[in-house]
């Protein structure tokens, strides 16, 4: 596993890591044992920069995390481990509000330190921006918390460029979260740019399109009762019967140059700049290993140029959130 430099601040990561939101939440049925497993498996890949949040369960896989951690204490020496914080649930899993105010973002640092079992988080991030706080004032209570030892590197998460730009005059920000996939490019026309200008890398949450770039799903009767993608627009019996074309050249692209189509996924996001990486979401060992092979997919510039050609002709079909929560990206 190669490793790659978030920012200009010396964060090193695997250029593949793990997101962890799907052991605990959102995506149907999970057990811990198969955490654990996965989790070690991701360890023994060189898949070591692992993303959680404290909304995820809610609190939950955080505290899987943490269990892991003391069952196996030497782990974490090994990991670089991310967490957020802004988006505040109930313990039913309702959303209640964004929240970015300074005391806040202390009291959510110190419950993620103890569910985690840790004294420091590796990178921070605030999870959505706060409408009601202003931008410099959230930055600030974190830059507090790298004085303070408990922070190592700052990031933020589907933010616009507005804030990135007012954030990095606070503190130095060193990642921005966002969703960048093969049928998820919309943060091309500014907000990568921005994040080009301003020194900040880019880690890309759902590269795999919450599974369906994998062709694991064809229908809506592939997923769990309760699974969150049965309420996302590009999931409806119609948007997700219109997006298997785009499933399908990614299949046949996959098949001319020997890989899956997960890894091709990967790769073109890894291929896009050296200071992107991607966390996809697994609960199953084996899909870490096939993930983590995506490093070594190499292709010419001429190569990688024809299959943006063969993708950009299939339009992707739904918001990649229900509304309300689209209004919340890019602040």
């Amino acid at each position: 596993m190669q490793t790659r430099l978030l920012g200009e601040q010396g964060l090193a990561v695997s250029g593949v890591g793990l997101g962890c939101m799907g052991m605990s939440d959102f995506y149907g049925s999970h057990e811990p044992h198969d955490s654990f497993a996965t989790l070690s498996q991701a360890l023994n890949s060189g898949v070591t920069f692992w993303d959680t949040s404290d909304i995820y369960g809610p609190k939950t896989n955080e505290l899987l995390l943490g269990r892991y951690f003391k069952k196996h204490p030497r782990a974490r020496n090994n990991v670089t481990l991310a967490t957020k914080f802004g988006i505040v649930r109930d313990n039913s899993g309702n959303f209640i509000e964004f929240n970015g105010r300074p005391e806040y973002v202390k009291h959510a640092c110190d419950a993620s330190l103890r569910r985690l079992g840790v004294d420091c988080i590796d990178l921070y991030y605030q999870h959505r921006m706060d409408p009601n706080v202003p931008i410099e004032d959230t930055v600030g209570a974190m830059a507090d918390l790298v004085k303070l030892g408990k922070v190592r590197y700052l990031g933020l998460s589907e933010a616009g460029v507005d804030s990135l730009t007012r954030a990095c005059r606070v503190h130095p920000i060193s990642a921005l979260q966002s969703e960048y996939s093969l049928w998820s490019r919309d943060i091309e026309g500014h907000i990568l740019p921005a994040c080009n200008e301003l020194g900040i890398g880019l880690v890309a949450y759902s590269p795999l399109g919450r599974g369906f770039l994998t062709g694991a799903f064809t229908s809506r009767q592939d997923f769990e009762p309760g699974d969150w993608r049965l309420n996302n627009p590009r999931f409806t019996e119609q948007n997700l019967s219109a997006n298997l074309a785009l499933v399908d050249e990614i299949k046949a692209i996959a098949h001319d140059v020997n890989c899956t189509p997960a890894q091709l996924a990967l790769a073109w996001v890894l291929h896009q700049s050296q200071n992107y990486v991607c966390i996809p979401g697994t609960r199953s060992p084996k899909r870490v290993m096939e993930n983590a092979g995506a490093m070594a997919l190499k292709r010419t510039g001429t190569q990688w140029k024809e299959i943006a050609e063969r993708i950009d002709k299939h339009k992707i079909h739904g918001l990649r959130y229900p509304l309300e929560a689209m209004r919340a990206l890019g602040r």
